[in-house]
């Protein structure tokens, strides 16, 4: 992706946490809502959070309490961010 002259991130949040506004800014990015980037399958999603109702700004609170709920990965470039699966989706920061 540098050959092509893009500065990308590829936002490691399971390693490092991340903020709340930092998270909100990924998604303005995103152009996604936190409920619309949730790995359902996780076992802590089934656990805690199946079949309730969440806002945004709840989720958002959760996402950051529990980021393996976060799918990923997740690009992010000075204006737009990409979640990476499957790695096609990158290429859209090279049209």
């Amino acid at each position: 992706m540098e050959d092509k002259g893009a500065e990308l991130e590829v936002v490691q949040y399971l390693k490092t946490p991340i903020g709340i506004e930092e998270l909100s800014d990924i998604f303005v990015k995103l152009n996604k809502k936190p409920s619309e980037m949730i790995r359902k399958q996780e076992a802590i999603f089934k656990s805690d959070f199946k079949g309730k109702s969440f806002n945004e700004d709840e989720w958002l609170r959760i996402i950051i309490q529990h980021p393996k709920l976060l799918q990923r990965p997740i690009v992010v470039g000075k204006h737009k961010a990409i979640w990476g699966d499957p790695a096609d989706n990158l290429q859209e920061f090279f049209k």
